[in-house]
């Protein structure tokens, strides 16, 4: 997620091929992968419940696979939903419990077809529990099917960001429109689930909505068909992928084609005569995604794209990141370049946060922290400032931020995604870059990529792999940076 408020203000400081347009509801390719069928050992994780917000998430289920039949109204601002889950049970279980928005009514449930009678309180606001005829041993897959609709709304941001007064989850617009942004948690406002990060799964979204209008989801896009009920447009994420990172935008689009590195199929979508003027900046994403490569390794999926929403944020969801056309409506100028920064800030946490994704929220700077550094070397790469510049800026700020938020490590529940675990971590970055060098450190930052791709990670494996791969022990360091309320002496890279 941007930290789109104060880097604008760092922003505005120092700054003073061939494509097919097409309108509405294009047909595409057929995606790469089938679709999950018997093969879900891939979607496996380790869930652990997460000390940041315990009540979300149940560390007791493993959702391998979610494949979700969805139906827009804009009309009436009502989903209807058929959502099927492939759960491992990490323990014997008597009941199935989910995150869901106690909102909807739900139609009808069943686990491995027998019927289920949903106990949507469970004694816990938006949780669905659903009771088993007989026990569930560990590790027997049960297939869980919930049929419901209602009408979605966002939920309250744990947050005093600029942004968190949007709320997180799906949310209908006047005129019918409909999107999401959902970090930390907010999946559940549109579908069952298990929203903790270190649940991945597997993803098929089929959306379908009235003639003339699009339906944009994670993954890769496996074209629309054309029926009675409107137009389904279909979605295949065949990676893992965690809650947070899936996104959903219904709306009147118009879709760029561009093609990657290694042909690599990318689509940008834009509300028609919302965001055209986005467009240009958007050109940049087969060569933002090649520089990337450069330093991190291969682009870790076999698609990428951007959606255009009504946002003043912008989100680093799976091979499509959600872009607010409204996130630099203030840039006046530096527009372009602004939106540059922010996509390509984006683009970079497919590799780390989506790809690499913390296993609970205490390791947000993991995201945060990488996607911000690589961020400003594009910005010193291409004359947008100094690395001095930078650096004075972030520590300048640094023991600010420490003091309202926390230090990264250890941030405030109620202050989530603050600038400690931006600014403050990204530092901690540079001072190991300090210590190691240029090489070593890109070279540690494609490593832990590569090495990890698909799987959760914490703050344990990271200081062990940092000593692993350079011989040095840099956990003082890491560990002055994460846990001191205070920037860190000029020994450890600080003042």
């Amino acid at each position: 997620m941007r930290r789109w408020t104060a880097s604008f203000l760092v922003a505005a400081l120092l700054l003073a091929g061939c494509t097919r347009r097409t309108e509405a509801h294009p047909s595409g390719p057929a995606p790469s992968a089938a679709p999950v069928t018997d093969d879900l050992r891939s979607g496996r994780s380790n869930p652990v419940a997460d000390p940041q917000y315990p009540e979300r998430g149940n560390a007791d289920v493993d959702v391998l696979h979610y494949d979700l039949t969805l139906a827009w109204a804009p009309g009436t601002a009502t989903l209807t939903g058929t959502a099927t889950l492939s759960i491992r049970p990490v323990r014997q279980l008597s009941a199935i419990s989910l995150d869901f928005g106690s909102w909807y009514a739900i139609d009808a449930a069943s686990v491995n077809g027998t019927p289920s009678t949903p106990n949507a309180a469970g004694g816990k606001a938006d949780k669905l529990t659903l009771p088993l005829a007989a026990p569930l041993a560990k590790d027997a897959v049960a297939t869980v099917v919930v049929r419901y609709h209602g009408q979605p709304h966002e939920v309250k941001m744990p947050s005093s960001r600029a942004d968190a007064k949007e709320g997180i989850g799906l949310r209908a617009m006047p005129g019918g429109e409909a999107w999401t942004m959902q970090e930390p948690y907010g999946a559940f406002t549109w579908y069952p689930v298990n929203d903790i990060p270190s649940d991945k799964a597997r993803y098929d979204i089929h959306v379908t909505v009235p003639a003339g209008w699009s339906a944009v989801a994670t993954g890769e896009f496996g074209g629309s068909t054309h029926g009675a009920n409107g137009d389904t447009f279909t979605w295949h994420g065949g990676d893992p992928q965690a809650s947070y990172l899936t996104t959903l935008a219904i709306g009147h689009y118009a879709r760029l084609d561009r093609t990657g590195p290694h042909g690599l199929p990318i689509t940008l979508w834009t509300r028609t005569g919302v965001d055209d003027e986005l467009v240009q900046p958007l050109r940049m994403v087969p060569e933002m995604i090649s520089w990337l490569e450069t330093r991190f390794g291969r682009y870790p999926f076999p698609a990428a794209g951007v959606v255009t929403v009504g946002s003043i944020s912008a989100m680093e969801t799976q091979e499509m990141v959600t872009l607010g056309g409204l996130i630099a409506r203030d840039a006046g100028g530096t527009r372009h370049v602004y939106v540059e920064q922010v996509v390509l800030h984006e683009l970079s946490h497919q590799w780390f946060g989506d790809a690499v994704t913390p296993s609970d929220w205490r390791g947000l700077w993991l995201n945060e922290g990488f996607a911000t550094w690589v961020q400003f070397q594009w910005e010193i790469e291409h004359d947008q400032l100094t690395l001095e510049e930078w650096r004075k800026s972030a520590l300048d700020e640094d023991g600010d931020v420490r003091k309202k938020y926390g230090p990264p490590g250890a941030p405030h529940a109620d202050q989530f995604a603050e600038h400690n675990v931006y600014t403050s971590a990204a530092l901690m970055l540079q001072a190991i870059h300090d210590r190691v060098g240029d090489t070593a450190f890109l070279a540690l930052a494609r490593d832990w990529v590569q090495q990890h791709r698909d799987g959760t990670v914490d703050r344990t494996l990271f200081t062990a792999f940092v000593k692993q791969h350079t011989g040095k022990d840099l956990t003082e360091l890491i560990d002055a940076w994460l846990d001191s309320p205070t920037t860190p002496p000029a020994a450890l890279g600080g003042r």
